[in-house]
């Protein structure tokens, strides 16, 4: 169901004119941290807003589609398409790493190979809307 925040997403994505990230509660804060300072990322972080804490998977979910945000999570749980369908997905990023450095490492590879790309066609669409992508070190872009 479209609503006004819905219809104002793109509008919101190009005036960003940066990724728009949902990150959930499983990323350590100093990888939001490098998100924001180093990648140059439009983050909402879930653990700096109290109605969001402890909301459950299927609500980030939710929420990051309808902000227009691609949710970037450690929770392989997103993985399970039953629960939460691409069609009905903004873009999900499931990571894995084996520490901060390497996640950072895996971040900065995925703001170069897609979120830099989506930003020269400009269209305010989050480049992964209906996919969900299990980024990890030896991972390639489908």
């Amino acid at each position: 169901m479209r609503s006004l925040a819905s219809d104002l997403v793109p509008f919101a994505a190009r005036l960003a004119g940066a990724p728009r990230i949902y990150a959930d509660a499983n990323l350590p804060q100093g990888i939001v941290r490098a998100m924001r300072e180093t990648l140059g990322w439009d983050v909402l972080f879930v653990l700096e807003h109290d109605d969001l804490r402890r909301a459950p998977d299927r609500e980030h979910f939710t929420r990051a589609r309808d902000q227009g945000r691609t949710l970037i999570t450690l929770d392989r749980d997103f993985l399970d398409t039953r629960r939460f369908p691409l069609d009905l997905s903004g873009g999900v990023v499931v990571c894995s790493a084996p520490g901060e450095r390497e996640l950072l490492l895996l971040l900065t590879r995925l703001d170069r190979e897609l979120f830099r790309a989506a930003r020269e066609t400009d269209d305010g669409i989050a480049p992964l809307a209906g996919r969900t992508l299990d980024w990890h070190p030896g991972a390639t872009l489908p």
